[in-house]
């Protein structure tokens, strides 16, 4: 059975993987509105990635009997300035979702939480790949700008992306 501390700890967590999912999501959205179909599909994924993260923490909980609340969501901005905009935005979002499952495992050593701990363990190798692949595609962005061939090209890598 969970502890109550981590309990309530995961239940915040699967929100801020929700809320992540639904950010992402309105990104996809902006993207098509500006004809960035391959921005779009490459933030679909993100999305979808995030809810396959909520239900980790859910299905965490429901395997050690603990309590899953669902909390409210937040809702996301509508629009964005720019590609390199949405790509900044999303480049905060991942550091602040790094900070979150950091916390969580510092929560997870006090309790002595060890199953936590190694479930944890995954998160925290996927933060770093969720924020290489954001820096990634910021950095370039940010050489071709929002404009022209190289943000087309750009377009059409990323809509080469598999979930």
């Amino acid at each position: 059975m969970a502890k109550q501390k981590i309990n309530r700890a995961f239940n915040e967590q699967i929100k801020y993987e929700l809320d992540s999912a639904y950010l992402y999501l309105s990104m996809a959205s902006y993207c098509e509105s500006i004809n960035l179909n391959g921005f779009a599909s490459w933030m679909k994924s993100q999305s979808e990635e995030e809810r396959e993260h909520a239900m980790k923490f859910y299905d965490f909980l429901q395997e050690r009997g603990a309590e899953v609340e669902l909390l409210a969501i937040d809702k996301p901005p509508k629009t964005f300035d720019s590609p390199v905009d949405v790509f900044q935005k999303a480049l905060e979002n991942e550091k602040k979702v790094t900070a979150l499952i950091h916390k969580l495992y510092k929560i997870a050593l006090s309790e002595d939480d060890y199953p936590a701990q190694v479930m944890l363990h995954w998160f925290i190798e996927e933060q770093v790949e969720e924020e290489n692949a954001a820096t990634e595609i910021l950095e370039q962005l940010k050489l071709v700008g929002d404009q022209g061939a190289a943000l087309l090209m750009m377009d059409r890598k990323l809509a080469e992306r598999n979930t």
